[in-house]
């Protein structure tokens, strides 16, 4: 069964991308990340675009040949990229590893951003807010501040064999 999407539709689940994308993003920002509100926004953004790109294409398809096709092959391709650029803002120094949780960060928004292109826009909010949570009020649980000094924390070592 096709989905399908209109233009105006497909624009609304960008335009969600970008808030739920960037609510993440002000939350590094304020923290003093080094990827903040314009990333983030953009990999929510850049996923919901590949993902509703994928459901055009399968509207395309399907009213063309009457052939179904498949738009989890492009969202596949999405996760493995934004994989790659995750890893590219980790850093290993000594026996700490920085930027961690900005990588995880910017998978997890990736995967927001598919699921809005997708037009699930509940699970992308309860997931956005789950992220906050995580990002922010987690750290209390740590023991530290939310935006204070960073101490050495077992998320941030180097394991030794």
């Amino acid at each position: 069964m096709a989905i399908y999407l209109t233009e105006w539709d497909a624009a609304v689940r960008l335009l969600i991308a970008v808030i739920l994308g960037g609510l993440i993003g002000f939350e590094r920002e304020r923290a003093a990340k080094p990827a903040g509100l314009r990333t983030y926004a953009l990999v929510a953004e850049g996923a919901a675009l590949f993902m509703i790109c994928s459901l055009l294409i399968g509207n395309l398809v399907a009213s063309t040949t009457g052939d179904i096709y498949d738009p989890s092959r492009i969202a596949s391709t999405v996760v493995q990229g934004i994989g790659f650029l995750a890893a590219g803002v980790v850093f290993a120094s000594g026996r700490q590893i920085r930027g961690l949780t900005t990588g995880a960060g910017l998978w997890v928004t990736a995967g927001i951003g598919l699921t809005v292109g997708a037009g699930f826009y509940i699970v992308a909010a309860v997931a956005t807010i789950l992220t906050l949570v995580l990002l922010h009020a987690v750290k209390w649980l740590e023991g530290r501040p939310p935006h204070g000094p960073r101490e050495s924390s077992p998320d941030q070592e180097i394991d030794e064999p």
